[in-house]
């Protein structure tokens, strides 16, 4: 991590996970082990019929409250889907966008995800986008090549302005709900590229005060390893993020000096 130039970002990801009332509990329970949250921010993305429930469940916690995901158009005939503005008007402040899960099991592409952050972003929202290679990508060696291309999908034509309110979430697929996590030294080396990657795109003094999260779970026993990288700013986390000890252990982490 780097507090000097950019912020630490913890965010859990709930998935398809907790209903309102479980919501109320998991609340509950935080606030008996409240986090020290004093060098970084941290936000819970909850399904959509959570959101009201938990922006009043978590507004005395620090806690923001995010969404799992958007559509890309305003309004229209898109029965299920939910608009940026939608979001906005509800409270949330963060969107993750393009998680592998949302490109595997509903055939989201890299054109889709760059119009939904042109969305969230239009709203004034921040998006979470998401990165990551498959195992097999990793072994035949073009992780850097993969990812690189996924960040310029995403951010293709996103003024620099805007892309300071972008983070970056790096999620290896071949590590999410597996238990399987990379290295410290795997992860920041990732991260490294990402940032390289913007650098090339937006200059040095952008590239630098963009956050990058790790995600492929993340836990109270590698966390601090994980954040202590210099290009690791944050985690994306899943399966720990719906266990209140764990998710304060996590975030307690990164209050690293």
């Amino acid at each position: 991590m780097n507090r000097r130039y950019r912020k630490t970002v913890i965010a859990g990801n709930w998935k398809m996970n907790m209903t309102a009332t479980e919501t109320k509990k998991f609340a509950e329970d935080i606030k008996k082990i409240p986090p020290k949250a004093k060098w970084c921010e941290t936000v819970i993305c909850v399904p959509a019929c959570n959101i009201s429930t938990a922006l009043k469940a978590f507004k005395d916690l620090r806690i923001s409250v995010g969404a799992e995901n958007v559509y890309f158009e305003e309004k229209g005939a898109y029965t299920g889907e939910v608009s940026a503005d939608m979001l906005k008007d509800l409270g949330v402040k963060y969107v993750i966008v393009g998680h592998s899960e949302r490109r595997q099991y509903f055939c989201e592409t890299d054109q889709t995800v760059n119009k939904k952050v042109h969305a969230v972003l239009n709203t004034g929202m921040s998006p979470i986008i998401c990165v990551g290679e498959s195992l097999e990508q990793r072994e035949t060696g073009i992780t850097n090549d993969w990812i690189a291309m996924q960040v310029k999908s995403a951010l293709y034509n996103v003024p620099a302005d805007k892309l300071r309110r972008c983070i970056i979430a790096y999620e290896p697929i071949w590590a999410i709900g597996t238990g399987k996590t990379a290295t410290a030294e795997q992860a920041g080396e990732v991260c490294s590229n990402i940032r390289a990657t913007i650098r090339a795109l937006y200059g040095a003094r952008v590239a630098r005060s963009v956050t990058i999260q790790y995600g492929g779970s993340m836990n109270p026993k590698n966390a601090a390893e994980l954040l202590a990288q210099p290009d690791i700013d944050g985690g994306l986390i899943g399966g720990a993020a719906l266990k209140p000890e764990q998710f304060v252990d996590i975030i307690n982490a990164a209050n690293q000096e």
